[in-house]
């Protein structure tokens, strides 16, 4: 069973994409603060990140900078998330993909199991 890491500080954000993908056969893990990824990400190995820009505690951008200095994550599928124009920031970061929010949840199975392939 695939297993997606959820960053997001937005609670019900973050239960009703955790319901939706666990309903589609994936293994969630949730997490609401930026300082709380690499530490999960070593502890529960995710298939792929889909994290928020904005962090409680920090901007996405510099959380993607960490995973990608992380030799052992620097593969690691990461899709970042905003309403705000930062596509461009997040790609030149290191996010594989931008979704623009709101994004239509029920297409994330698909366009994650494609991410998770290669």
């Amino acid at each position: 069973m695939p297993k997606i890491l959820i960053a997001d500080d937005d609670r019900t954000t973050v239960r009703l994409l955790q319901t939706l993908l666990e309903l589609d056969g994936f293994d969630v893990v949730a997490v609401g603060r930026g300082a709380d990824i690499l530490p999960a990400l070593h502890e529960h190995e995710p298939d792929l990140v889909l994290m928020d820009y904005h962090l409680s505690d920090m901007d996405g951008v510099e959380v993607v900078r960490s995973i990608r200095s992380d030799d052992a994550l620097s593969a690691l599928p990461i899709v970042m998330a905003s309403g705000l124009d930062v596509q461009e920031e997040a790609i030149g970061a290191g996010a594989t993909l931008f979704l623009v929010k709101p994004f239509d949840p029920g297409n994330l199975a698909r366009l994650f199991n494609k991410l998770i392939a290669g």
